[in-house]
């Protein structure tokens, strides 16, 4: 019983730390696979369809060689690193203004849930695990707002779903 309060205490805590950082700090987005630039995705590839099973790819695809570090591009707390579905292996940290990063097919995770990260800091490396076995390797890198953006939604495959996916492209820089 005490450690349930416990870990909703740290989780209450953790969770009221991301908000304050974000009404404080500015986000920056860094380009989450060490070494690359804007070259090594497709500008074009977000939110295109059709896609395999999900039927619009609601991210970016940043192309590396298998095992290259993958950093956080903001800071925040890990609120997933495990298996899930056709992600492989994932990581997922929740940033200030309420963002999600979602970093799959990694080939392993160097994080875990409810642990805090820092921009910059290896989280993981690239891989192809998932439905991006057989494929070359790559960060899937996706930016999900928990803050809905009505004006954002459009006509088309799974438009109304535009309202809470950012177009990570737009928000990376460099180092």
């Amino acid at each position: 019983m005490r450690f349930g309060r416990r870990v909703k205490r740290t989780l209450g805590g953790a969770l009221v730390l991301v908000f304050v950082v974000g009404l404080f700090f500015p986000e920056s987005h860094l380009i989450p696979v060490q070494g690359a630039t804007s070259a090594d995705w497709n500008a074009h590839s977000f939110w295109y369809s059709p896609w395999g099973k999900s039927g619009v790819h609601k991210g970016i695809d940043i192309f590396a060689r298998k095992g290259t570090p993958v950093l956080a591009s903001s800071t925040g707390l890990t609120v997933y690193s495990g298996n899930f579905g056709i992600g492989g292996r994932v990581v997922v940290v929740l940033s200030a203004k309420w963002r999600l990063h979602y970093y799959a097919h990694l080939k392993d995770a160097d994080t875990k849930s409810l642990r805090w990260v820092h921009a910059g800091q290896k989280i993981g490396s690239v891989g192809n695990s998932g439905d991006a076995q057989g494929k070359p390797s790559h960060l899937h890198y996706a930016i999900l707002s928990l803050i809905p953006r009505p004006w954002r939604i459009q006509s088309g495959a799974q438009g109304w779903k535009r309202m809470f996916y950012l177009d990570p492209g737009n928000w990376l820089i460099s180092r």
